[in-house]
């Protein structure tokens, strides 16, 4: 499998994956991921999936996978650091409780890692303050009255929501919608100008 199949924004998380670990990735789609890492990194990957066609694609990847809504969180089905990592990618925006979600992501694993689309773009600021609507976007393509996004966020709001849960914020990039990173104007002003974050974190030792 090749890095080409992937998604742009997975195959930055893949390059932060380590060798022969255990990873959960949440809402695992059809299991492209931990196809790929079980290929490429020996990982022993685990999945979480509500969408029963996904489930299926995932199955006949030979990917473990369980059928559950995240909102429902994670205690009925793993222990304490079960994991080395936990993913949840371009999903946390759609959750219930992200706060809550994250915290459990560092109960089960040792890491995390997260992507969301960024509301502080430049589009979306320009939509919402000059047009005074709701913005839409290549990665908020929803109007407002049928968005499966219940809690946007921008990186300032979740920098700060990690300050006041005490995690450690490991790595971060912030990339456009093609995923390209690296431009010195985005690195200048991530969160005006990238329009998906992607962090890797941890809980501060104590």
């Amino acid at each position: 499998m090749e890095d080409k199949g992937l998604r742009a924004d997975l195959v930055i998380i893949s390059q932060w994956i380590k060798e022969s670990t255990k990873v959960l990735d949440l809402g695992c789609g059809d299991g492209t991921l931990l196809a790929y890492l079980r290929e490429k990194r020996n990982v022993q990957g685990y999945g979480l999936e509500i969408n029963a066609f996904n489930i299926e694609d995932c199955i006949e990847k030979q990917i473990n996978v369980i059928q559950a809504d995240l909102n429902d969180g994670l205690k009925s089905y793993f222990a304490d650091n079960s994991f080395d990592c936990v993913i949840m990618s371009q999903t946390l925006q759609a959750t219930e409780q992200p706060d809550l979600l994250i915290e459990e992501m560092l109960r089960v694993g040792g890491e995390g890692i997260v992507t969301f689309p960024n509301m502080a773009h430049w589009s979306a600021r320009l939509q919402l303050g000059l047009k005074g609507i709701m913005p839409v976007t290549k990665n908020l393509p929803n109007q407002w009255f049928n968005t499966p996004n219940v809690h946007l966020c921008t990186l300032n709001d979740f920098e700060v929501l990690c300050k006041n849960h005490d995690i450690k914020i490991l790595q971060r990039t912030v990339v456009d919608y093609s995923h390209k990173q690296g431009s010195w104007l985005i690195n200048l002003f991530p969160n005006l100008l990238g329009e998906i974050a992607i962090y890797r974190f941890c809980r501060h030792q104590r």
